[in-house]
C-alpha cells in the first residue's frame, strides 16, 4: 500500500511540476509538484524497505530438562511471519 501511495504522490507531483501552467500569486505549484514527487520517492523506498523487514524468518531456540529422564531437551523453530496478518 505504501508503495503504491509514494507512486500516487510521485505521479500527481509530475503532473504539477511539468504539466499545468496556471499561474497563481499565492503558490508556486511546480515547487509543490516537485516536494510531492521527492515525498512519493521517499514513501516508495520506506514501503520496500518495510516490506524487505517483513520478509524475515524467525528463528526460536528452547532448551529444557525432560523430567522423566534428566536429559537435556533443545527445540529449534524456524519460520518465516505470517504473510496474511498484515
Amino acid at each position: 500500500m505504501s508503495i503504491g501511495l509514494g507512486i500516487v504522490l510521485f505521479v500527481i507531483g509530475a503532473i504539477l511540476a511539468f504539466a499545468v501552467e496556471v499561474t497563481l500569486d499565492w503558490i508556486a505549484l511546480s515547487t509543490v509538484g516537485y516536494i510531492l514527487m521527492g515525498a512519493g520517492a521517499l514513501v516508495v523506498v520506506l514501503g520496500i524497505i518495510m516490506m524487505a523487514r517483513r520478509r524475515r524468518t524467525i528463528s526460536t531456540s528452547q532448551t529444557s530438562v525432560d523430567p522423566s529422564t534428566g536429559t537435556q531437551v533443545r527445540r529449534d523453530e524456524t519460520s518465516a511471519p505470517d504473510s496474511t496478518a498484515y
